[in-house]
């Protein structure tokens, strides 16, 4: 985690992303400490604050992951005929 936030970066207090994300503050918090958000503290006393970017990048990824759960649910529900055709299996030796 960075002392210092890059120049342009727009920081975002733990409450504002635990709104955005519908979490808490404490899971927000862990999220920093996974480093599936960035943040640090800043300020004196220190506080933290999450970058904006990340927050809609961890957006895209759950958007991702939920997309791909998706899928492999739908390809795991799909019968053997809608996935090899019609036909019986055949041995060939």
């Amino acid at each position: 985690m960075p002392d210092r936030p890059p120049a342009g970066t727009h920081l975002l207090a733990p409450a504002q992303v635990a709104e955005l994300l519908s979490i808490t503050v404490d899971e927000v918090v862990a999220l920093v400490h996974e480093g599936r958000l960035r943040g640090m503290r800043v300020g004196s006393p220190a506080r933290w604050r999450v970058e904006e970017d990340s927050v809609e990048a961890y957006l895209e990824d759950q958007a991702e992951e939920a997309r791909r759960i998706a899928l492999w649910r739908q390809s795991n529900a799909a019968s053997f005929p809608e996935l090899w055709g019609r036909g019986g299996a055949s041995a060939r030796d």
